[in-house]
């Protein structure tokens, strides 16, 4: 089956379809890999390509597409603000087997938006206009939409004639603005006000942690699915958690060992040519900082592992909480869902992928 064909496939099918957002150093090929062992998501979106004057299409971002592991449609997302250059990409993409184009209206980080990218151009209502309007006149395939609700205040009844105009094929809204970036609730009404507009599938985004969660932001928000982040980094098992409850039938929990052999993938997943054992154990600390969050309610396993300077000492302290046979939800706890805190807005955050 073609990609476009399972694109649609999976939008018209009867359970609701989940997508692995797109993180920045987190959705590529090596935890692409890991996930489809896992019984992943149904869509996969990659890290967010930059286009400007003089880019090309990153080639790991590439590599991901044309060596894509999980045999599901894969979404590829680019990040700019310039109609030529975007206009110039767009027949690069679609010479490669993805299913559709996707421009990211929702990146939080300050980095992005200053450069009047990602979330920061829903502070250009008119530049969205335009870039919507030239994307899909040159992209006769299947052109999505990722945004959230808006920069500072929400600009939800100015956005949604802009997205009815334009006819994307799928829009994913991430129920918060730019600025509450992982802080707070999400604000349901305004993914269902979009959902209920639009005559495209709508995915709703953000907190989705937990089977409970996912059904309740299907229910609050009337989507067509759900989009996963940081509940995927910390637990991998959530796509088929999901599928279970939705089935009835009993949702199936990872071991102690099941999140240590989890972690021992990621390393072994992540490791390069460069690394050494010092320099992985930073670079592994971008997912623990999610993964802790459901190991302890407490802290302490993440303070513990943000001190480890080594490999020796990074897998003690993993085997220290993880090495037993006792199941596991991996839930955060209420507190840092509520705060936005589950790994993207602690002093580690240096080490946190850009989410958006």
């Amino acid at each position: 089956m073609d990609p476009q064909t399972a694109f649609d496939t999976v939008l018209a099918g009867p359970e609701p379809p989940l997508a692995l957002a797109p993180m920045q150093d987190v959705t590529h090929l090596p935890f692409w890999r890991i996930m489809a062992r896992h019984d992943g998501a149904d869509l996969y979106f990659t890290e967010y390509m930059r286009v400007h004057s003089v880019s090309k299409p990153e080639r790991w971002i590439v590599d991901s597409i044309t060596q894509n592991p999980t045999g599901r449609p894969v979404i590829v997302q680019i990040i700019g603000n310039d109609v030529p250059s975007i206009l110039r990409t767009i027949p690069l993409l679609r010479a490669l087997p993805i299913a559709a184009i996707d421009l990211n209206l929702g990146c939080p980080a300050p980095v992005v938006y200053k450069k009047c990218a990602g979330g920061g151009l829903l502070r250009q209502l008119p530049l969205v206009d335009s870039l919507l309007g030239a994307m899909r006149d040159a992209i006769p395939g299947r052109f999505t939409v990722k945004t959230r609700i808006g920069f500072d205040d929400p600009v939800t009844d100015a956005l949604i004639p802009l997205l009815q105009k334009h006819r994307p094929d799928l829009v994913t809204v991430h129920g918060r603005t730019v600025l509450e970036m992982y802080r707070g609730g999400i604000h349901y009404d305004h993914i269902r006000a979009i959902a209920d507009a639009l005559p495209c599938p709508v995915l709703a985004n953000g907190n989705v942690s937990t089977p409970a969660s996912a059904e309740q932001t299907l229910r609050q928000t009337g989507a067509r699915g759900l989009m996963i982040g940081r509940g995927a980094i910390r637990n991998p098992w959530i796509f088929q958690q999901i599928r279970h409850h939705r089935a009835g039938r009993p949702v199936p929990l990872p071991s102690g060992r099941d999140v240590l052999a989890y972690i021992h993938e990621l390393w072994e997943e992540t490791w390069h040519a460069d690394a050494t054992g010092a320099t992985h154990v930073h670079s592994m600390k971008r997912y623990m900082n999610f993964i802790g969050a459901g190991i302890t309610g407490d802290g302490q396993f993440l303070d513990r592992i943000r001190r480890a300077p080594s490999q020796e000492e990074f897998f003690t302290i993993c085997r220290d909480y993880l090495d037993h046979p006792d199941p596991m939800p991996l839930d955060p706890p209420p507190a840092l869902v509520q705060t936005g805190a589950c790994g993207s807005n602690h002093k580690a955050q240096a080490a946190s992928p850009a989410l958006t």
